[in-house]
């Protein structure tokens, strides 16, 4: 299974719902979400100031999974999402010993 980060903006009602209901009844929202789509457990879920309101780290089987939830959260209007896959040190290990070949516009 891939990581991956998911960064949380509330918007209009969103945030009217988070401030009612606060932040422990979402993440059990997010772990019933995530649950019957074979994600989880939620390594991280943390709310904070600045640009973004929340951060959650999981796992998930494929990218398509994620694009589902991602599409059935968003749906509602009450928040936007970022999604970032994350790699481990080993999958970047890998990468590194790959020799892709590339050539800059103009050369």
């Amino acid at each position: 299974m891939a990581k991956y980060l998911f960064q949380v903006n509330y918007v209009g009602e969103g945030v009217k719902g988070l401030l009612k209901d606060g932040g422990s009844k979402r993440r059990a929202a997010v772990e019933a979400l995530y649950k019957p789509m074979g994600g989880g457990p939620v390594e991280a879920f943390y709310y904070a100031f600045g640009d973004t309101d929340l951060f959650i780290i999981s796992d998930f089987p494929d990218n398509a999974t994620v694009a589902a939830g991602v599409l059935a959260v968003t749906s509602t209007g009450a928040c936007t999402v970022k999604t970032t896959v994350l790699l481990t040190l080993e999958e970047l290990d890998e990468a590194a010993q790959k020799s892709p070949r590339f050539s800059p516009p103009g050369q």
